[in-house]
C-alpha cells in the first residue's frame, strides 16, 4: 500500500476476520489461564473461605508484580508490531531483548519479596492472622513461578506482536492442563502423593509455568520462528534505539507502576474488611480475571493491528482501525460481563461462597458489569494509543484521576466515614465517566498517531493535512 494520506475504505468481513485471527487465539489464551485460577480456587474451596481468601490475596500480589512489568509489555508491544509492519527484523530482536531484559529485572524482585519476606507481604494486604499464614506458605512455593510467568509474557508479547498467536495459546493449553492434573495430586494427595493443600496449589502452579515457557520455545522452533532465538540479536542494543525505547516506554512503566500502586492501596483498604467481603472479593478478582481474560484478546490484537498499520506508514488505515475497536470490544466487554453476572449462581457456589460471602461476591460483581463497558472503553484506546507512539495521554490521565480522585474517595469512605464495603468498591470507578469523554476526544483528533519507524514518518505530513493536530505534536 502507498504511503498515501488517502482515506481507505475497509470492509467490515475483512476488518472482522483479522481481528479474529489474532483476537480469539489470545483471547483463548487469557481464558485458560484464568480458568487455571478458577479450577485453583475451585479446588482449594473445601479446606475453608479462609483459604479461597488467602489465596486471593496472593493473586493481589501477583497483580502488583503484572502492574509493575506490564509497561514494559506495552513497550515491547508499541515498538515490535510497527518494526512488524516495517519488516525491520533487527527492530524486532533489539526491542525484544530490552523488553525481556526489564520484565526479568521486576520479576527477580517480586520473587525474592516471596521467598524471603512472605509474612510482610501478606500483613501488608490484610490484618486476618489466619489468612496470613495460609497466605505465607503459599508464597514461600509460587515465588519461583514468577520469573517463568513472566518469561513467558515477554515471550507471548514477541508472538502476538508479530502475529504468532497459536503459540502461545497452545502452550498456554498445556501449562492449565499441567496445573489442573497437578492441584488433583498435590492438593488432596491422589495417586499417592502426600497431601500438601494450599501448599500443593503452589506447587503445580509453579511446575505448570515451566512448562509454558519449555512448550513455547519447543514449538516456535518446531514451526520455524526464530525471532526467540536470535540471541545475540536481542543485545545489540544502540545508544540511539536504548533512548528511544525507554523514552516510549518510560510513560506506560510510570502508568502501570503507579496505577498497581494505587490498586494495592484500594485492596489494602477492602482487606480491612470483615472476612465475608475479603473472601467474596477474592472470587470477584478471579472472576474478573476472566472477564478481563476475554476482552484482552482483542485488546492485544487492536494494539498489533493498529501499530502494525502505524509502522507500514498506512495512518488512515490506522485511524479507522482505531475507532472501529473502541466500540467493538466495549460490546463484547459488555456480552462477557453479562453472561458472567447471569451464571453467577453456580460459580461463586462452585468457588465456595455462601451466606455473607455470596452476597458480597455477588455485589462486587453487579457493581463491575455495570462500569466494564466504560471502562474497557478506556482501556482499549489507552493501548492503541501506545502502539501507535503515544504513551504519556492515557498515563497522564489515569494516574491523575487514580490519586486526585479515586484513592482519595477510597480511603475517605473506608477509614474515614466507614462506609458500606460496596460503596468503597463503587469508588474505585467514579473516575472512568470522566475519563471517557476525554479520551474520545483524542481519539478523532488523530493526535494519538506517532510513528517510530520511517515509513510512518514519512507517511505523517500528509495524515496530519487530513486531520490537523489542535496544538503542536511531539513524536
Amino acid at each position: 500500500m502507498a504511503l498515501t494520506g488517502k482515506r481507505e475504505n475497509i470492509g467490515w468481513g475483512e476488518f472482522l476476520r483479522t481481528l479474529a485471527a489474532i483476537g480469539i487465539p489470545v483471547a483463548v489464551q487469557n481464558l485458560l489461564t484464568t480458568t487455571a485460577s478458577m479450577v485453583d480456587t475451585m479446588m482449594v474451596a473445601p479446606l475453608g473461605e479462609n483459604t479461597v481468601g488467602a489465596l486471593g490475596l496472593c493473586a493481589q500480589f501477583s497483580s502488583l508484580m503484572f502492574s509493575c512489568y506490564w509497561g514494559f509489555v506495552g513497550g515491547g508491544t508499541l515498538f515490535i508490531s510497527q518494526y512488524w509492519g516495517a519488516r525491520d527484523d533487527e527492530g524486532i530482536d533489539r526491542s525484544y531483548g530490552m523488553t525481556w531484559v526489564c520484565m526479568m529485572s521486576v520479576s527477580a524482585v517480586f520473587s525474592l519479596l516471596a521467598l524471603l519476606a512472605p509474612e510482610t507481604v501478606m500483613a501488608l494486604y490484610t490484618d486476618k492472622t489466619g489468612i496470613q499464614d495460609l497466605g505465607v506458605r503459599y508464597l514461600k512455593i509460587v515465588g519461583f513461578a514468577y520469573p517463568m510467568q513472566v518469561c513467558s509474557m515477554a515471550m507471548s508479547t514477541l508472538l502476538r506482536s508479530t502475529e504468532r498467536v497459536r503459540i502461545p495459546m497452545a502452550a498456554s493449553a498445556a501449562s492449565v492442563g499441567t496445573n489442573i492434573f497437578l492441584n488433583w495430586v498435590l492438593i488432596y494427595g491422589h495417586l499417592g502423593a502426600k497431601p500438601m493443600g494450599i501448599s500443593g496449589a503452589a506447587l503445580a502452579t509453579t511446575i505448570a509455568a515451566a512448562v509454558n515457557v519449555l512448550s513455547m520455545y519447543l514449538m516456535a522452533w518446531a514451526r520455524g520462528y526464530r525471532h526467540l532465538f536470535h540471541i545475540r540479536a536481542h543485545f545489540r542494543w544502540a545508544a540511539k534505539h536504548t533512548r528511544q525505547y525507554f523514552r516510549k516506554c518510560f510513560p506506560i512503566i510510570c502508568n502501570e507502576l503507579l496505577i498497581g500502586v494505587g490498586n494495592m492501596v484500594i485492596n489494602v483498604t477492602l482487606g480491612r474488611q470483615p472476612e465475608a467481603v475479603i473472601n467474596g472479593l477474592a472470587v470477584f478478582r478471579t472472576l474478573e480475571g476472566l472477564i478481563i481474560g476475554f476482552f484482552a484478546g482483542f485488546s492485544s490484537a487492536a494494539s498489533v493491528l493498529v501499530g502494525k498499520c502505524v509502522g507500514a506508514g498506512e495512518l488512515e488505515t490506522a485511524f479507522t482501525r482505531a475507532k472501529r475497536l473502541t466500540y467493538l470490544c466495549s460490546a463484547f466487554i459488555g456480552t462477557a460481563g453479562a453472561a458472567v453476572l447471569a451464571l453467577r449462581g453456580p460459580i461463586l457456589t462452585a468457588m465456595g461462597l455462601s451466606g455473607a460471602s455470596y452476597e458480597a461476591g455477588t455485589t462486587f460483581l453487579l457493581i463491575y458489569v455495570c462500569v466494564s463497558v466504560i471502562r474497557m472503553g478506556n482501556w482499549i484506546q489507552n493501548d492503541v494509543y501506545r502502539s501507535s507512539g503515544d504513551a504519556v495521554t492515557g498515563t497522564v490521565l489515569e494516574i491523575a484521576f487514580m490519586y486526585l480522585l479515586v484513592i482519595p474517595a477510597v480511603l475517605a469512605s473506608g477509614f474515614r466515614f466507614h462506609a458500606p464495603y460496596w460503596v468503597i468498591f463503587l469508588c474505585c470507578y467514579i473516575d472512568e465517566p470522566i475519563r471517557y469523554v476525554i479520551m474520545q476526544l483524542k481519539l478523532y483528533s488523530g493526535e494519538w498517531i506517532r510513528p517510530v519507524t520511517e515509513q510512518g514518518v514519512r507517511a505523517l505530513e500528509e495524515f496530519r493535512k487530513n486531520h490537523p493536530p489542535r496544538r503542536p505534536v511531539r513524536g
